[in-house]
């Protein structure tokens, strides 16, 4: 038997207060905030989701602000950069826009493609690229509109303990090697977003998780059954793979692969509309059943965020 994951269906960071982080990625970057819930582990921390008007998978950045904790390092077991496409022909826009906000970048190029590289508020490490696949963002916001939103991940960049471990399993997630250049290996799968992983083939030491890193990166499946099928096929070539979380808008199994990074395959149904209408999402603070009881108390505890143009 052998699976294949259409691509990144989200990603998963630790940040610091959480209104800094509303301003950047929904203020700066132009993102969509179409979840504002809490973490199902940690009522008392915000979960927020960033994405397209839709937030469909593939599109969408997960935050759990932790004010005042400590700053992570970010190393090998993590995903090292996030890498976000944008149409073809808006790199200048993005270079004028993070001028406009002072936010430092340089740019690269990785495989022939050039890359706008900068930093969150937080340090997580970030890119733009310029790609043609993939639906133009129909969402508008702070002067960010659809012909140079971006449109969802590029994909990213694995920092692994054992690259080679990783390169094994990507295959085995069935991603398809494409080029490697001595620095870096590259995989694609067979969706038009999130669909490249390159995977840094050299190490440099561990990271440590806070402030500023990636917590986890999920791959895509289908449904509950297909995600019945990935569990078993994790758990059968020796990972310890955990039961199937019901995180409400998805559900989730884990598992760490041998080069330290932290996996999730997460359904893409039911989708985020499930509790809230299409043209409100992330409006409201919504809970799980198992916390509406303690509503009162979670939001005393949070801290009062507003989506706002700055």
């Amino acid at each position: 038997m052998s699976n294949k994951t259409v691509g990144v269906h989200h990603i998963t960071a630790i940040v610091g207060h959480p209104q800094e982080n509303v301003d950047f990625y929904a203020g700066v970057l132009g993102l969509r905030l179409v979840k504002k819930t809490v973490n199902f582990d940690d009522p008392g921390t915000y979960h927020f989701y960033f994405g397209n008007e839709d937030g469909e998978p593939g599109t969408i950045i997960t935050f759990f602000p932790w004010p005042g904790a400590r700053q992570g390092i970010i190393g090998d077991g993590q995903v090292g950069i996030t890498t976000y496409a944008i149409p073809e022909g808006s790199m200048g826009f993005w270079e004028k826009r993070l001028e406009s906000y002072s936010i430092p970048f340089t740019k690269a190029e990785r495989f022939g493609e050039q890359l706008l590289a900068f930093n969150d508020p937080h340090g997580l490490h970030l890119e733009l690229v310029e790609r043609e696949a993939g639906n133009n963002n129909s969402w508008s916001f702070n002067g960010v509109t659809p012909e140079v939103a971006i449109k969802g991940f590029g994909g990213a960049v694995l920092y692994s303990s054992q690259p080679s471990e990783t390169a094994k399993l990507l295959e085995k997630l069935g991603l398809e090697k494409i080029n490697e250049d001595g620095e870096y290996s590259r995989y694609q799968s067979t969706s038009e977003i999130g669909n490249i992983v390159d995977l840094k083939l050299s190490v440099a030491g561990r990271g440590t998780m806070g402030v500023g890193t990636v917590h986890h990166i999920a791959w895509r499946a289908k449904d509950d059954q297909d995600q019945l099928n990935w569990q078993k096929y994790v758990h059968d070539l020796g990972y310890g793979v955990t039961p199937v979380q019901d995180r409400n808008y998805f559900n989730s199994i884990y598992f760490r692969e041998h080069g330290e990074i932290l996996f999730e395959i997460a359904t893409d149904p039911p989708g985020f509309a499930i509790d809230e209408e299409r043209e409100n999402l992330g409006k409201d603070l919504k809970l799980p059943p198992q916390y509406e009881q303690y509503r009162e108390k979670i939001e005393d505890i949070v801290i009062p965020i507003e989506i706002r143009e700055c």
